[in-house]
Protein backbone atom coordinates (compact mmCIF):
# COMPACT_ATOMS: atom_id res chain seq x y z
CA UNK A 1 0.00 0.00 0.00
CA UNK A 2 1.74 2.38 1.17
CA UNK A 3 2.59 6.36 1.21
CA UNK A 4 2.07 7.49 -2.55
CA UNK A 5 2.23 11.42 -1.91
CA UNK A 6 2.86 13.44 0.98
CA UNK A 7 -0.67 15.30 1.31
CA UNK A 8 -0.91 18.17 4.44
CA UNK A 9 -2.38 15.47 6.32
CA UNK A 10 0.42 13.31 6.29
CA UNK A 11 2.92 16.14 7.28
CA UNK A 12 0.92 17.02 10.33
CA UNK A 13 1.10 13.65 11.04
CA UNK A 14 4.79 13.32 10.36
CA UNK A 15 4.96 16.37 12.29
CA UNK A 16 3.80 14.55 15.29
CA UNK A 17 6.59 12.60 14.89
CA UNK A 18 9.07 14.91 15.09
CA UNK A 19 8.18 16.57 18.18
CA UNK A 20 9.93 14.17 20.61
CA UNK A 21 11.31 10.85 20.45
CA UNK A 22 8.89 9.28 22.38
CA UNK A 23 6.33 6.90 21.29
CA UNK A 24 2.54 8.37 20.63
CA UNK A 25 -0.50 6.50 21.48
CA UNK A 26 -2.81 6.29 18.68
CA UNK A 27 -5.85 8.02 21.05
CA UNK A 28 -3.49 10.87 21.72
CA UNK A 29 -2.61 11.20 17.89
CA UNK A 30 -6.56 11.30 17.00
CA UNK A 31 -7.02 14.06 19.88
CA UNK A 32 -4.39 16.31 18.81
CA UNK A 33 -5.61 16.24 15.38
CA UNK A 34 -9.29 16.57 15.48
CA UNK A 35 -9.34 19.82 14.37
CA UNK A 36 -7.03 18.92 11.04
CA UNK A 37 -8.85 15.16 10.37
CA UNK A 38 -11.12 12.73 11.42
CA UNK A 39 -9.73 9.57 13.19
CA UNK A 40 -10.41 7.50 9.71
CA UNK A 41 -8.10 9.87 8.15
CA UNK A 42 -5.47 9.50 11.60
CA UNK A 43 -6.05 5.44 11.36
CA UNK A 44 -5.31 5.46 7.51
CA UNK A 45 -2.26 7.55 7.46
CA UNK A 46 -0.67 5.64 10.31
CA UNK A 47 -1.13 2.13 8.35
CA UNK A 48 0.17 3.87 5.24
CA UNK A 49 3.23 5.14 7.39
CA UNK A 50 3.77 1.79 8.85
CA UNK A 51 3.23 -0.19 5.43
CA UNK A 52 6.81 1.94 4.29
CA UNK A 53 8.37 1.45 7.30
CA UNK A 54 8.04 4.83 8.53
CA UNK A 55 6.70 4.28 11.81
CA UNK A 56 6.05 0.89 13.90
CA UNK A 57 3.27 -0.17 15.81
CA UNK A 58 3.21 -1.65 19.23
CA UNK A 59 0.35 -2.67 21.98
CA UNK A 60 0.81 -0.67 25.43
CA UNK A 61 -0.53 -1.96 28.80
CA UNK A 62 -4.01 -1.30 28.40
CA UNK A 63 -3.85 -2.74 24.72
CA UNK A 64 -3.85 0.55 23.35
CA UNK A 65 -1.70 1.24 19.87
CA UNK A 66 1.44 3.25 20.10
CA UNK A 67 3.60 4.25 16.84
CA UNK A 68 7.14 5.28 16.93
CA UNK A 69 9.53 6.67 14.45
CA UNK A 70 11.53 4.15 12.56
CA UNK A 71 15.72 3.90 12.16
CA UNK A 72 16.73 2.54 8.75
CA UNK A 73 13.21 0.95 7.68
CA UNK A 74 11.97 0.13 4.78
CA UNK A 75 8.72 -1.16 3.01
CA UNK A 76 10.37 -4.29 2.53
CA UNK A 77 12.03 -4.61 6.08
CA UNK A 78 10.94 -3.50 9.42
CA UNK A 79 14.16 -3.55 11.37
CA UNK A 80 12.57 -1.79 14.69
CA UNK A 81 12.78 -5.00 16.86
CA UNK A 82 13.38 -4.17 20.01
CA UNK A 83 11.44 -3.48 23.68
CA UNK A 84 9.63 -0.56 24.80
CA UNK A 85 8.92 0.72 28.21
CA UNK A 86 6.20 2.75 29.60
CA UNK A 87 6.13 4.31 33.00
CA UNK A 88 3.65 3.54 35.04
CA UNK A 89 3.50 6.76 36.81
CA UNK A 90 3.37 9.18 34.14
CA UNK A 91 2.48 7.07 31.22
CA UNK A 92 5.66 8.17 28.77
CA UNK A 93 6.44 5.23 26.55
CA UNK A 94 10.05 4.70 24.99
CA UNK A 95 11.76 2.22 22.82
CA UNK A 96 14.59 0.95 24.27
CA UNK A 97 18.00 0.85 22.27
CA UNK A 98 18.75 -2.95 23.71
CA UNK A 99 18.78 -6.66 21.89
CA UNK A 100 16.65 -8.91 23.63
CA UNK A 101 17.62 -12.33 21.42
CA UNK A 102 14.48 -13.69 20.45
CA UNK A 103 15.23 -18.04 20.78
CA UNK A 104 14.41 -20.23 17.99
CA UNK A 105 11.22 -22.35 18.74
CA UNK A 106 11.34 -25.91 16.88
CA UNK A 107 8.69 -26.07 14.04
CA UNK A 108 7.98 -22.65 14.32
CA UNK A 109 8.97 -19.24 12.48
CA UNK A 110 8.48 -16.13 14.81
CA UNK A 111 6.73 -13.11 12.45
CA UNK A 112 6.21 -10.79 15.07
CA UNK A 113 7.94 -10.06 18.83
CA UNK A 114 6.50 -7.87 21.62
CA UNK A 115 8.08 -6.90 24.51
CA UNK A 116 6.68 -4.32 27.18
CA UNK A 117 8.86 -3.35 29.91
CA UNK A 118 6.94 -1.21 32.43
CA UNK A 119 8.42 0.97 35.83
CA UNK A 120 9.15 4.21 36.20
CA UNK A 121 10.71 6.45 34.13
CA UNK A 122 13.85 8.90 35.17
CA UNK A 123 11.42 11.36 35.75
CA UNK A 124 9.55 9.73 37.95
CA UNK A 125 12.06 7.71 39.63
CA UNK A 126 12.93 8.01 42.97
Amino acid sequence: MGVLRKTKSVEVVLHEFSKDSSAISVITLVERLQLDMNKTTVYRILNKLEDDGIVHSFLGKNGHKWYAKCHNCSSAVHKDVHPHFQCISCGKVECLEINVPIPDIPNRKVEVSQILLQGKCEACYD
